[in-house]
């Protein structure tokens, strides 16, 4: 490594913020990480190689990006606030195998910039600290759309990546535990501190991996009418299982016919939705799917 500072310094961060006059925009949850530690267990989690890529969302000054440039053969980061593009062009020149883009990641076309920017790898890891109001939305967007993916591991708000790795049974287990669960196996990293931040967040936070599954856990004829019955099951969480379905899929009719395809399903109408597991939710949607309610 040369003689400077990493860009996760307290000091250099300082430094380089200042030097650029930047100022931090709470619309868009920046919070830069300044601890190498943590930057190391990210990093590690990820397993990264020369013949392994790494797209970066949402990479600040360049912190994780650093470190991720001294471990894989390509990177990409994507970066929403355009004031932050010339400063990631300057601290990350030293390396030319790392690409940054001014993009929404929501909105750019995942599968072209796979094609685009990791032909040269083998394999791709999703790395970042991710802004904390957009988490659920991108990594669904992540693992909706099937990309060649080996791993996501990233920087959440720890109470949401707790409920990612929930299982059946407990107050933290959802729609999103299932949804995560059904596309990839997740595994908590590390709790972090508040005080790793610039600025500091108000809630703690969790490094977590999701570990890419080649296919779900359970089969499903159709995955659009699974998470239906996987969301309509959470709507009221007190509510049994076949209250909540009955509002959702038979509002106008007696619980005689949703509680004969209950028992077909082997479930018992006075469960509540969050001590289903993934295989019990598979069942049940086949057996509405096969009856014709959707």
């Amino acid at each position: 490594m040369s003689g400077h500072e990493n860009i996760s310094s307290p000091t250099r961060t300082k430094e380089i913020i200042q030097r650029y006059g930047f100022s931090f925009k709470k619309s868009l949850g920046q919070n830069f990480l300044i601890d190498q530690n943590i930057l190391d267990k990210i990093v590690e989690a990820a397993g990264l190689s020369a013949s392994s890529g790494a797209l970066e969302i949402g990479p600040g000054i360049g912190a994780l990006t650093e470190r991720l440039a001294m471990e894989a053969g390509a990177v990409t980061a994507v970066e929403i606030d355009r004031r932050l593009i010339p400063i990631l062009r300057d601290v990350l020149a030293a390396y030319p195998h790392v690409k940054v883009r001014n993009d929404d990641v929501l909105k750019v076309n995942l599968q072209e910039l796979f094609a685009e920017d990791f032909a040269s790898v083998e394999k791709v890891s999703v790395v970042a600290n991710l802004p904390y109001y957009v988490t659920t939305p991108i990594l669904m967007k992540l693992l909706e759309e099937k990309l060649p993916l080996d791993n996501i591991v990233v920087m959440i708000q720890k109470e949401v990546a707790e409920r990612m790795a929930a299982s059946p049974g407990g107050k933290e287990y959802g729609s999103l535990s299932i949804a995560v669960q059904y596309y990839s196996e997740p595994e908590l990293v590390c709790i972090v501190p508040r005080t790793v931040f610039i600025p500091q967040p108000n809630v703690e936070s969790a490094v977590i991996r999701l570990k890419v599954r080649e296919r779900p856990p359970v089969e499903v004829a159709d995955e659009k009418h699974f998470f239906e019955v996987v969301q309509a099951s959470f709507t009221q969480r007190r509510k049994t299982i076949a209250n909540n379905l009955k509002a959702r899929f038979f509002p106008g009719e007696g619980r005689e016919r949703l509680e004969a395809l209950l028992a077909e399903a082997e479930i018992e109408p006075t469960r509540r939705g969050e001590t289903l597991s993934i295989a019990e939710y598979a069942r049940l949607s086949a057996v509405l799917l096969a009856a014709g309610i959707a």
